[in-house]
């Protein structure tokens, strides 16, 4: 084995996702595979998911695999710090790479990894798995794009290495080296459906100042049409989902594209259920017709204030009104509509809160979901609060949802924020309902009361 590939999200630590119960299996890990094996390397998957957490030590133990990379997001940081440490007590030398390590290299090192891949995997471990075997861990300053360190000590950052030009000449994920049937059996255990994930683009060109761009960077590039619906007959051939998850930043950004996929699908005969994310201003009448047309079912749209003044602050760039106007458009088409909320933001104030209360009542989304500002390092929301973020945990015990951001209303007010805005907006529809549930009218008052009595309580309540 040239490669242990793992990735630290393990359900049974969620109790969050274990209540919601729709996982879907480590993509970026899958091109990874699919990439090298097609290079002639021997790659081995851990998929933890499912798994017990020592099923990775006893793969360790009985495998004892030279190379060990580790996929590491803001979530599962604090997991994949414990798996970097027993792949070392292993003896494996030990690669980290995904959203969260790049502007955390040094951390990481120093927590037991070797090497930090900086954005794009595939070509990044096609270059450093050899380089690694002919000259160890610390002399790799040929390997574009990863930080290490040298014999001596000294930390290096090699050049930058370029974005994969084509993603058409890459291979489709390996989804024969975990069980995806698993993730397929789970769903519909739970929601009698079962969903299947796949991505036909990379990277954000926008620049919302909170969103992380650590892997794709402002890119944009986008498969071919024709590959993308080849991809999905062989997953309705193969796998037989009932749905799918089009997995993208923003599934709607290229109109053109979007037009031929549904052409090259149309010419299949297929059409399967999916949901997808867009952005408001990248949905018209042509655009959501072809949705429909398309089998999508729900899509989701961040919207994330109800206020223009913090929508402008965020560099959305995108109006409010938009967003009302596209989500009735598509609810018109027949599809379900979800929107992105977010609490906190930087110079938000009660009256913001307001606003979003009114926007999500008059807009009309068929759900939305709530998150409080984090501040996630390389953004520009993070340097703009950096000198005021209070860090009370270590910083291998805690993730950036752990950061709080002096002078910011306090948790217990978001806390109560949140329940005012969920409740007051259950309470507007129940009352515009055609058949009114008093029942349900009832609970929504009183706990849109108490969200909105604890937003008045804790006003005053600041982060110190």
């Amino acid at each position: 084995m040239d490669l242990l590939l793992a990735h630290g999200y393990f359900l049974d630590d969620d109790p969050k996702e274990r209540r919601i119960m729709k996982p879907y299996p480590p993509l970026g890990l899958l091109y990874l595979s699919a990439y090298l094996k097609s290079r002639g390397f021997a790659v081995e998957v851990f998929d933890s998911t499912f798994r017990p957490r020592q099923e990775f030590r006893t793969l360790l133990d009985t495998r004892h695999p030279s190379v060990v990379g580790l996929y590491c997001n803001l979530m599962t940081k604090p997991t994949v710090l414990r798996m970097m440490a027993e792949a070392k007590a292993a003896g494996a030398t030990v690669i980290v790479g995904g959203p969260e390590p790049p502007y955390y290299a040094e951390q990481f090192l120093e927590h037991g990894a070797d090497v930090v891949v900086i954005g794009e995997g595939e070509t990044a471990l096609e270059d450093l798995l050899p380089a690694i075997q002919q000259r160890g861990a610390h002399d790799l300053s040929a390997v574009r794009g990863i930080v290490y360190r040298t014999d001596d000590g000294t930390v290096v950052r090699t050049e930058d290495r370029p974005y994969v030009p084509d993603l058409n000449a890459l291979p489709w994920p390996d989804r024969a080296a975990i069980d995806i049937r698993q993730y397929l059996d789970v769903w519909r255990a739970h929601h009698g459906l079962g969903s299947i994930s796949l991505i036909t683009a990379r990277g954000c060109p926008y620049r919302c100042t909170w969103c992380s761009h650590s892997v794709f960077g402002e890119t944009h590039r986008r498969r071919a049409p024709a590959l993308v619906a080849d991809e999905v007959a062989h997953l309705v051939e193969t796998y037989r989902p009932d749905m799918l998850w089009m997995a993208d930043d923003v599934f709607t950004i290229n109109h053109r594209w979007l037009f031929q996929y549904a052409d090259e699908m149309s010419r299949r005969g297929l059409r399967i259920p999916f949901e997808c994310i867009s952005r408001a201003d990248r949905l018209n009448e042509p655009v959501i017709e072809t949705l429909a047309g398309l089998g999508c079912f729900r899509v989701w749209i961040g919207s994330e204030s109800g206020s223009q003044r913090i929508l402008d602050a965020m560099k959305r760039d995108v109006t409010v009104e938009c967003i009302r106007s596209m989500t009735k458009t598509a609810q018109r088409h027949g599809l379900q509509v979800g929107l992105f909320v977010m609490l906190g933001y930087e110079g938000e104030d009660v009256s913001d809160i307001d606003a979003t209360i009114q926007h999500l009542k008059q807009t009309g989304a068929d759900t939305f979901l709530t998150t409080v500002a984090y501040p996630i390092n390389g953004t520009p929301y993070y340097r703009e609060v950096e000198s005021r973020l209070i860090d009370r945990l270590p910083w291998e015990s805690r993730t950036e949802r752990d950061l709080s951001v002096k002078g910011r209303h306090s948790r217990r007010f978001y806390r109560f924020a949140d329940r005012r805005m969920v409740h007051e907006v259950a309470l507007h529809r129940a009352w515009h309902s055609p058949r009114r549930d008093y029942t349900a009218l009832a609970k929504a008052f009183i706990n849109a009361r108490i969200g909105r009595w604890g937003m008045r309580w804790t006003r005053n309540e600041v982060e110190v």
